[in-house]
Formats: structure tokens, sequence, C-alpha cells
């Protein structure tokens, strides 16, 4: 296994982030209650940003909450779901989340082309139309901080209001993820670093 960048020269321990994990026996019984909540609709595993969030336990639950109301009743189909948080994460060149979301994508149908397109920065050649538009009014909002009209129109042709309001919102949401993996290092199982 090699270094990560941020591990001191010589050494070859895994990434570990700059906050260390609360370890079970440091957790009061609200925060364990929370552990509980957020840990179980994501395999059993608290890691990535809610791992952080989990030291303010308001902001843990509002966190989860919200990312819950998006994952789990949202509309939105989840390939399209899991596109937005793709471009959002090699945005951002967020580790952790386009380690989480890659798998997530490929198990919901994004084709591995897709994804691949996706983490070279590339334009993808999806057959669907619904993750083309996706990936082009991500890209938009990411680079141009706005959508035009034209963009804006064909959302709304495609995903409705309600639809273009949640695809915002899931675009916005997974930023305030990639930042805290940014600025915190969060880190991937295993040191990888699957985006350079």
């Amino acid at each position: 296994m090699t270094g990560h960048p941020n591990t001191a020269p010589g050494t070859d321990k895994e990434n570990t982030g700059r906050v260390a994990d609360l370890r079970p026996d440091e957790l009061s019984p609200l925060q364990q209650q929370l552990r509980q909540d957020i840990a179980g609709p994501r395999g059993g595993v608290v890691r990535g940003p809610f791992a952080l969030w989990l030291r303010i336990p308001a902001l843990a639950d509002r966190a989860n909450q919200l990312g819950n109301a998006l994952r789990l009743e949202g509309t939105l189909d989840k390939r399209v779901f899991e596109v937005v948080i793709l471009v959002v994460a090699r945005h951002w060149s967020a580790q952790y989340e386009w380690f989480a979301h890659a798998q997530a994508a490929g198990s919901v149908g994004v084709s591995t082309a897709v994804i691949e397109a996706i983490r070279q920065r590339a334009a993808p050649a999806s057959p669907q139309a619904d993750e083309q538009l996706a990936w082009a009014l991500t890209l938009e909002l990411n680079e141009q901080k706005h959508l035009s009209e034209a963009s804006y129109a064909k959302g709304l042709a495609m995903f409705g209001t309600e639809g273009m309001i949640e695809l915002v919102s899931v675009a916005g949401f997974y930023t305030m993820v990639a930042m805290m993996i940014n600025a915190f290092d969060a880190p991937v199982p295993g040191g990888a670093r699957p985006l350079d």
C-alpha cells in the first residue's frame, strides 16, 4: 500500500483524515442514537461527512434528514440522482463522495462508460436522455453558477417543476458533502484515490 499525500513521509499509514472518527465510548446517548439512524440506510456504516457531523448532533440530525429526504423519498429516477452526484463529486474532486457514488450509480443502472466519462471530465454518451440532461444541467450549475433560460426550459420539460427543485437540491446537498469531505480529507476505505 502506498502512503496518502497527507501521510508523513516514510510511512505507509493509511490516511485517516484530519479529524478522527469518534470511538463508541466517546458517543453521548444522543450521538449513539444518531449514529444508528445514520448508519441504517447507509449499509450500517457512518463515514465521510456524517462521521464529522456526528460531533455536532443537531447538524448530523438535520443533514441526515435532508439526505434521506432526497435519497429515499425523492422522485428523481435513481440513475439521474446518482449522475447529479457524480458530476458534483468530479467537480470538487471529492474522493470519498466519488468512491461511494460511483458504486451506487453502477448498482442503479448507470453504465460504466457514463461513470468513466464523468470521471474523465468528458461528456458522457448516455443513451438515456434524462441522464444526459442531468449531467448538462449540473455541469452548467457548477461552472456557470446559474442555468440559462434554454437549459432551464429543457430541465422543466423533462423533470417538471418539482423534479427541477429536487435536482438542484441534490446538487446543492452533495456540494456541501463534497466541501466537508475535501476540507477534512475524509478518507476512502483502503486509502484509495479514485480521482486525480
